[in-house]
């Protein structure tokens, strides 16, 4: 299916050229979800597989992104197509016995992804003004609470677009101020390699890139343009063309994530340094890029936290709302309810656990375990005539994401592993 839109784009010279304005009414969707691609937990991934195996480790994020792409295309097409978020469509297609464990999981994984958000945006804070970690954790869920509840969801998208960008311009301004080995890097991308003792770290970039509230997230927001409202004619468009959103989305996280490589690996690795968290990859930077590159980090850590921890929270709101077969507003009770609970529960986890690794690890954990089940709950879905009518699954992008899904599953199974041996 993925690639059959390929070749729509590409082949069929029957259908109008889609025009620069006509694609910007596509994009918006998906980089929303290219925020949970980029979050803190992502950013400790990939600085500690830069530092510690310089360019070697890239072609990881290549994968990543071919993956990614699959999934969440998967999960729009889900929401497209049928009007229904992952949620509701679980709630709706399945037996409450299945149903409800299953979002009971998600929610809670929703609240595991914004527990590592929410102590990134801390962790800034506290390197940019010296906050205490509680502190900084009530400040930034205080922020992200206001910013979820006042604003519609154009705003929200609008304020994460700005978000990712100016994060993605961090980058290109760290990245100007070291020397990238270009050709090391272009076969980095390319050439799988696994060094010794690098299986933790490598199984850590794959595991933080897929996230359960993502699939939710995109199978809801999706639908903020209304096609499946429209006529049919629409819809259909909007199926072939909408995949742009997700793939352009995508590739942004996959050069913001491909940056943070390359600068550790330019800077920390060349240098001889080893980065185990984020604290210290700030304090490192300084003597060795300067005052300004290191502020820059900061306040990108700090945008990703927020952004983040935004998209968690909208997440969560989505899943309680599915559970009572309603679509995502912030107006309604139950999406507060459900993006409430989500940013508290993890505020609070992140002042009485203390310890940031142990946080993230802790998080880390919960998402390693409930990830396979939301993968296949959305193939089950997606691939279910009943469900999605004409728009079902192919036999052939069944078997893709059954793989992709094993994959992904079976390396999350591993990080969880290392985290308990």
């Amino acid at each position: 299916m993925f690639l059959a839109r390929l070749k729509t784009f590409f082949g069929d010279r029957e259908r109008p050229r889609l025009t620069a304005l006509e694609i910007v009414k596509y994009v918006g969707p998906g980089l929303l979800v290219t925020v949970g691609f980029i979050d803190p937990g992502n950013w400790a991934s990939n600085l500690a597989a830069g530092s510690h195996y310089g360019y070697g480790l890239l072609w990881l994020v290549t994968l990543s992104t071919i993956m990614l792409v699959l999934l969440q295309h998967n999960a729009a097409h889900l929401g497209i197509a049928t009007g229904l978020c992952l949620s509701e469509a679980a709630t709706v297609h399945l037996k409450k016995a299945v149903s409800r464990p299953l979002l009971a999981s998600a929610l809670l994984a929703a609240m595991a992804t914004a527990l590592a958000e929410i102590l990134g945006a801390a962790v800034a804070l506290n390197l940019l003004l010296g906050l205490p970690i509680p502190a900084g954790a009530i400040l930034s869920a205080a922020v992200v609470s206001w910013m979820l509840f006042a604003s519609t969801y154009r705003r929200i998208e609008k304020i994460i677009i700005g978000f990712v960008s100016l994060v993605g311009l961090s980058f290109v301004f760290e990245l100007a101020l070291v020397h990238v080995d270009w050709p090391r890097a272009a076969v980095g991308w390319v050439v799988p390699r696994i060094s010794e003792g690098a299986m933790p770290i490598a199984m850590s970039v794959l595991g933080a890139v897929v996230m359960p509230h993502n699939l939710f997230l995109h199978s809801e927001i999706v639908q903020s343009r209304q096609w499946n409202l429209a006529d049919a004619a629409v819809r259909e468009r909007q199926l072939k063309y909408g995949f742009l959103d997700t793939l352009f989305s995508m590739i942004v996280g996959f050069a913001i994530n491909s940056a943070m490589i390359l600068l550790a690996a330019a800077t920390f690795h060349d240098a001889g340094v080893r980065v185990t968290d984020l604290g210290q990859a700030h304090e490192m930077l300084e003597p060795l890029l300067g005052k300004g590159a290191a502020a820059m980090f900061g306040v990108a850590l700090l945008l990703a936290g927020i952004a983040s921890a935004l998209t968690a929270g909208m997440a969560g709101g989505s899943i309680l709302a599915g559970v009572f077969k309603e679509p995502y507003d912030i107006r309604d009770w139950h999406s507060r309810l459900g993006a409430g609970l989500t940013l508290f529960t993890a505020a609070v986890a992140v002042c009485f656990v203390g310890d940031p690794l142990r946080i993230l690890i802790l998080s880390q954990m919960c998402l390693s375990i409930q990830l396979p089940w939301t993968i296949f709950l959305q193939i089950r879905l997606t691939s279910s005539r009943k469900v999605m009518g004409e728009h079902v699954n192919t036999r052939l992008h069944t078997a893709t994401l059954l793989l992709v899904g094993g994959v992904v599953s079976a390396l999350n199974v591993m990080l969880l592993l290392s985290y308990l041996t």
